[in-house]
């Protein structure tokens, strides 16, 4: 344990400097008098910048005017493609359905999946369309402070690999109540984990379905509500008739298509270097476009950089991450929450070996390393050929850079080869979160079906035509009340749930089923305590926090935009007025310096400044977890703590770790 202590003690070092995806930029750059920015419902959870209001106007460089670029797929080629990939998918769901007869089949595949095929499973279920485009957008517009994103997400892996990947695999079966419930009441257990897997599910899965509907109708000119329902059909699809199975080969496709399309992108960038990363990053550095665009960015910090300066700090960490308490509280939600995610436990009760399961965690760790370098290519390469004024033209998140660059780079070969090039991404990013939701679904529809249905309704007195019936029946309802809740929040502000999933995993989850792996003297009322406490801890933080909608706050913020764009008027010529976005900036400030009013929770400002939980939530998990197991003693627990030791450490028994 104290080789393990350390290493997961180096992986938080690590992260000191990276958030997870929901950190909300700070006085990000504005193309031609642009705006402040806010949080809007990005693509796939990670947030984007929408414009309200006009930010305060730096004293000089302001950049060169920018032609608005637009971003359209071609219609018929992209949705040709789309049906391409869910044809093929449909496919497999066809040939897993014959496969799926039996519970085990259903939630595990059988135990069936290798080591590698489950190495790219797990790696298809977190390479989401938010690390493609929304990492890449981030670089493409911070440099270096993007790049830490990517950080936390892979050294995530660490912890998972060395505390809970053999020995989940080893003692549970088909969820996170399974291992929870071994040497406790299981019952009461089993129903709180319930709750708890189903609301880490709904936070993640609203973002995904939200996601969606707005990468549809921005990209192909879908409805909203279309998309939204046709994504919907397809995950449900997915899992109620093809299972684990369907699930675990959606995500292979997926993960490989990813791959393809990233590694295709960035050998064309490199080939514009002459694949000499020397000129690579020199035209980073020299691009004047860069350097304009730093010079805003460090204007508004009251600092002045030109030339080589600006390009040189581009390349540099600080322009984005600025926070050190938000650093560490978001790396502290991702690096630990990732080990705690409902969706991703239930990937190491389908490989038939503690060693499969070891395997399939490093073999992920590759493939995700090796995608967060591309992602990196992409970033730095939109920058340079697309330019940072470029992007922002198009949606002020830097969401589209990667799709703009692909798009322009595959036009640079043929007109139609861009409209390929930007059709295969998209069709990429729509499958990436049909995967993503469909892993969702599957985790939150298991948790109601098996520990709610059939352990306590049903006393685990369920033969297996019931078991599968029920977990049908349930992901169909969890699908139905997805799609629900994904027209609901259309227009609603979603960029923090992808966070607080990881925070509420990281707060409840994980505490206790770390301490129910290896502390003796844990028992029902650590359980209870720590995954209650933890999960209302993270969620109550995150509504008294930034992340919610303070009237009268964003009535001081656009009255300062007021002042300072009247100020900028009158310092004009005679005759000379403000470009055309600070006009609309100002007039959309003057609006919002009229709001009054309290958030949802009757507050006129923050009482946690910290936008993710992280930092306090997973500490009190932990303290909450310990203080129930020493105030309610079981000696049954500490009793069956040795065979579960065992288990976890030898795999015997574990098709029966559940039956007591």
């Amino acid at each position: 344990m104290t080789l393990k202590k350390i290493i997961i003690a180096a992986s938080l070092t690590l992260t000191v400097a990276a958030a997870a995806f929901a950190e909300e930029p700070k006085n990000a750059p504005v193309a031609t008098g642009a705006a402040t920015a806010v949080t809007a419902p990005s693509m796939t959870g990670v947030p984007v910048v929408a414009a309200q209001g006009a930010a305060t106007p730096a004293p000089a460089a302001t950049p060169a005017p920018v032609k608005k670029r637009e971003l359209k797929a071609n219609k018929v080629v992209t949705l040709s493609m789309f049906a391409v990939i869910i044809g093929i998918t449909m496919a497999v769901v066809v040939w897993a359905a014959k496969q799926t007869k039996t519970a085990s089949d259903f939630y595990t595949a059988g135990g069936g999946i290798t080591g590698t095929q489950n190495g790219w499973a797990i790696a298809g279920d977190y390479m989401s369309a938010a690390s493609f485009l929304g990492i890449s957008g981030l670089i493409s517009l911070y440099g270096y402070d993007g790049f830490m994103y990517s950080v936390g997400w892979l050294v995530a892996y660490i912890t998972v690999l060395l505390v809970v990947a053999e020995p989940c695999r080893n003692a549970g079966k088909y969820t996170l109540g399974d291992i929870l419930s071994f040497r406790t009441d299981p019952k009461p257990v089993r129903a709180v984990a319930a709750i708890s897997t189903v609301a880490v599910s709904t936070f993640y899965l609203t973002a995904q379905m939200v996601g969606a509907g707005k990468l549809m109708a921005l990209l192909v000119g879908v409805p909203y509500k279309s998309a939204i329902i046709g994504v919907g059909i397809l995950m449900v699809g997915y899992v109620v008739f093809g299972g684990m199975t369907a699930t675990t080969w959606v995500q292979i496709i997926k993960a490989g298509l990813l791959m393809s399309g990233a590694a295709l992108l960035s050998v064309l960038v490199l080939a514009k270097a002459g694949f000499n990363p020397m000129t690579f990053f020199e035209s980073i550095v020299n691009s004047p476009d860069i350097q304009k665009h730093v010079e805003v960015m460090m204007l508004k910090d009251g600092i002045t950089l030109t030339g080589i300066d600006a390009g040189q700090r581009f390349l540099e960490p600080g322009l984005f991450l600025k926070n050190p308490l938000d650093q560490i509280s978001l790396g502290m939600a991702l690096v630990l929450g990732t080990a705690g995610m409902p969706h991703i436990l239930m990937r190491f009760f389908t490989v038939p070996t503690a060693q499969a399961a070891r395997k399939s965690v490093i073999i992920a760790m590759f493939i995700i390393g090796g995608f967060y370098v591309l992602t990196t290519l992409l970033g730095f390469g939109a920058a340079i050929h697309v330019t940072p004024q470029g992007i922002l033209s198009v949606g002020a998140g830097g969401n589209m850079a990667t799709l703009i660059l692909a798009q322009q780079l595959g036009a640079d070969i043929a007109p139609i080869v861009g409209d390929l090039f930007l059709a295969f991404l998209c069709s990429v990013a729509f499958a990436t979160i049909l995967a993503v939701v469909s892993g969702l679904v599957l985790a939150a529809s298991a948790a109601i079906a098996h520990d709610i249905y059939v352990n306590v309704i049903k006393d685990g007195h369920a033969d297996q035509h019931e078991q599968v019936m029920a977990a049908r029946i349930t992901s169909l309802v969890v699908g139905a009340v997805g799609i629900a809740i994904g027209l609901m929040a259309e227009k609603a502000n979603v960029a923090h749930l992808v966070a607080l999933a990881f925070a509420v995993a990281a707060s409840g989850n994980l505490p206790v089923v770390v301490l129910s792996l290896f502390w003796r003297k844990f028992n029902t009322g650590g359980v209870i305590s720590g995954l209650v406490v933890g999960t209302i801890a993270s969620i109550g933080l995150v509504m008294v926090s930034p992340n919610m909608t303070y009237p009268k706050k964003v009535a001081e913020g656009a009255m300062k935009v007021v002042i300072a764009m009247e100020k900028k008027q009158a310092a004009l010529a005679p005759g000379v007025f403000l470009s055309e976005g600070d006009t609309k900036a100002l007039a959309k400030a003057k609006v919002d310096s009229q709001l009054d009013g309290t958030s949802i929770m009757g507050l006129e400002k923050p009482l946690f400044t910290l936008k993710n939980p992280g930092l306090i939530s997973i500490p009190l998990g932990f303290i909450a977890a310990i203080l129930g197991a020493l105030m309610f003693p079981n000696k049954r627990s500490e009793e069956m703590f040795d065979e579960v030791y065992v288990r976890q450490n030898t795999g015997l028994g574990m098709a029966k770790a559940i039956d007591h």
